[in-house]
């Protein structure tokens, strides 16, 4: 047996000689950077975060449970990703995986073969909680690492979703 990854500072451990140091990865560097940044569109300027949530739109034509569906697809893939990016942990504007993840929530509250207007609604109501932060928005903006960069948008979709429903609810036409 060898020592491996050791220094007077760190911990040793014991590593048999025939593995390599540090394990070898399947996943090719620059998955989770495409998924992060849906495919590039997180580096398109100015306002990367409002082209990741227009990106999704027209998913709203496909009905609510398109939607969530998208959004459960979006937040774990968006999460695996940014488990996997050191560099993602302080929310870079590239990553726009939570905001494609919260504007489908947002479009979940639609009804099937909703409006413009709604779509509209939903798009702008995200938006607005995203970029305010009010209440538990801000305080998951404030958390670290994946679940930060993930959870505020997420919860934001949430709020926007909420407001739509009561909108329903009071007999708002979307």
């Amino acid at each position: 047996m060898t020592l491996r990854h050791g220094g007077p500072a760190a911990k040793r451990a014991e590593v048999p000689a025939h593995l390599p140091a540090t394990p070898s990865s399947a996943i090719p560097a620059g998955l989770p950077r495409f998924i992060a940044s849906m495919g590039g569109v997180g580096f398109i300027r100015p306002a990367p975060g409002t082209w990741g949530s227009l990106l999704v739109l027209p998913v709203a034509w496909a009905g609510p449970e398109a939607c969530l569906g998208l959004a459960v697809l979006l937040s774990a893939a968006g999460w695996w990703a940014l488990a996997r990016l050191p560099e993602a942990k302080a929310d870079p504007g590239w990553v726009v995986v939570d905001e494609g993840a919260g504007q489908s929530i947002a479009l979940a509250a639609l009804p099937w073969a909703g409006g413009a207007a709604g779509v509209l609604l939903a798009f702008l109501l995200f938006r607005a909680f995203d970029i305010l932060k009010p209440g538990p928005v801000g305080w998951a903006d404030r958390r670290k690492g994946a679940s930060g960069v993930m959870l505020d948008d997420i919860i934001a979709g949430a709020l926007a979703a909420g407001l739509l429903l009561m909108a329903r609810w009071l007999g708002v036409t979307l």
